[in-house]
């Protein structure tokens, strides 16, 4: 009976990794591990899958370590450390290895060239710039493409523009975002320590949004209006009604409950419940009318 495969990448113990050491000695130590012949990738392949056997996985990474080394060396360009690059790479040859079925009768550097190249991708994606570049299909398409594609560092002719977007299947107006925004740079949100007369986004920012003098005034004005509204919608309201509505809506101390109101006027609690809610949507309908900014009650108290 096949054996259950794992859910997370291989745990392979003993695997090297770039930050043990210096990069140079690690790129050494993965160089030195044998290749694997089609008939010991297989063997292993089949006894990682039917059996779990770890060891056997731990083989077939270590024998395509160099693959990573390789495959990262290719996105040096976008700044980012060749360690980083190379470890993002490992955890998708782990992934690889995980899924590597050899019945297929493809070996397995064709297979895991593609899983670590997309491990790399979205480590660059995720950390190339704060604001993420590239969300849609297109526009990854673009991000890992557009720079060899374009013959020196000056803009984009419309004729490049329309070259560029056939061979890669997009949109021109896709390419020419992807090329502003590959030109850009990033804006420090915060100047540095030792910049002190320097701005940066952050100045133009309040620390509280509520303490800018436009909501201050607009936040002053509703209240004026409700307040406004409150009141004569209250006296829109016979008295027994707007002594429910006060005991129950309107005391700063414990609102009335309705059995406390039912015996003050003598009559059930369902019957306040009733004038209560009678007595609401009138002053609803009430203060609307005045004014939509005006309409808003506290919350209702207790029953």
């Amino acid at each position: 009976m096949q054996a259950t495969m794992p859910a997370v990448p291989v745990p392979v113990v003993g695997l090297p990794t770039p930050a043990a050491g210096s990069l140079e000695a690690y790129i050494q130590a993965v160089n030195r591990f044998p290749i694997l012949s089609a008939e010991e990738e297989r063997d292993l392949a089949e006894r990682f899958r039917k059996y779990n056997d770890l060891e056997a996985a731990r083989r077939l990474v270590l024998s395509h370590l160099r693959l990573v080394v390789s495959v990262a060396r290719g996105y040096l360009g976008y700044g980012l450390p060749y360690a980083d690059l190379i470890q993002e790479g490992n955890v998708g040859l782990m992934k690889a290895v995980k899924r590597f079925d050899p019945a297929r009768g493809v070996r397995l550097v064709s297979f895991a060239i593609h899983w670590i190249r997309a491990e790399i991708h979205e480590f660059i994606l995720r950390n190339w710039r704060l604001v993420k570049l590239a969300t849609t299909k297109a526009q990854r398409k673009l991000f890992f493409n557009l720079r060899s594609m374009k013959h020196d560092f000056a803009p984009m002719s419309k004729e490049e523009i329309g070259r560029v977007a056939r061979e890669l299947n997009v949109r021109p107006r896709d390419v020419v975002e992807m090329e502003t925004r590959l030109a850009g740079q990033d804006l420090a949100f915060e100047p540095e320590a030792s910049e002190e007369d320097a701005y940066a986004p952050v100045h133009y920012l309040a620390a509280d949004p509520e303490a800018e003098p436009s909501r201050m005034l607009e936040a002053a004005e509703t209240e004026r209006l409700r307040a406004e509204g409150l009141q004569r919608a209250l006296e829109a309201l016979d008295p027994r009604s707007r002594r429910i509505i006060e005991a129950r809506w309107l005391r700063d101390k414990k609102p009335a409950t309705l059995h406390e109101l039912a015996r003050e006027f003598n009559v059930s609690a369902e019957r306040v419940r009733q004038l209560e809610a009678k007595a609401l949507e009138k002053m609803k309908k009430a203060m609307l009318a005045a004014s939509p900014a005006a309409a808003v009650l506290p919350a209702p108290a207790a029953a």
